[in-house]
């Protein structure tokens, strides 16, 4: 049996000043107003990013071209405390729709006190994605990936 060495999870924590509700829904209905259109797989420029809010939701852009492009599916949803979701994106930036060689993208809402909220997320086993595996960890570890991301979320959520 052939056991691929577990990649080092990506983790973050904000503390944004909204309620836990407010937090929950920005970061998953409200998805498309803070996202940035140039972070997608489509092969069209993208119109919407949409998080279906329900277990076995779709994750899903919808481009210019009319076309939809989907990205992962939502495993868990425990509103407005967390979710987990599949990011089936490969390494090549292709959607990849086997879940047994998707990374995975938990995100977890704390009510803080004074109307706080703390947002934490985990993006974990990066080594389902085999060779890619690494490549794609660095990516959403870079400036550009969840710490850029979590910036314009924040920017969003407390407007």
């Amino acid at each position: 049996m052939n056991v691929v060495d577990p990649i080092q999870p990506v983790q973050l924590s904000i503390t944004v000043k909204a309620s836990i509700e407010r937090a929950f829904r920005v970061f998953t209905a409200e998805y498309d107003t803070w996202w940035p259109r140039t972070h997608h797989i489509g092969k069209s420029p993208m119109k919407k990013a949409i998080i279906e809010g329900r277990k076995n939701g779709r994750c899903y852009t919808e481009q210019e071209d009319g076309s939809e492009c989907d990205w992962g599916t939502v495993l868990e949803w425990d509103p407005p405390h967390r979710f987990v979701m599949a990011w089936q994106i490969t390494h090549e930036w292709g959607y990849e729709p086997d879940l047994a060689k998707s990374s995975e993208v938990e995100v977890r809402f704390s009510p803080e006190p004074g109307g706080y909220t703390r947002v934490d997320l985990e993006h974990r086993y990066f080594e389902r994605q085999g060779d890619g595996g690494k490549n794609m960890r660095q990516a959403v570890s870079a400036p550009n990936g969840w710490t850029g991301l979590f910036k314009l979320y924040q920017a969003k959520v407390e407007n």
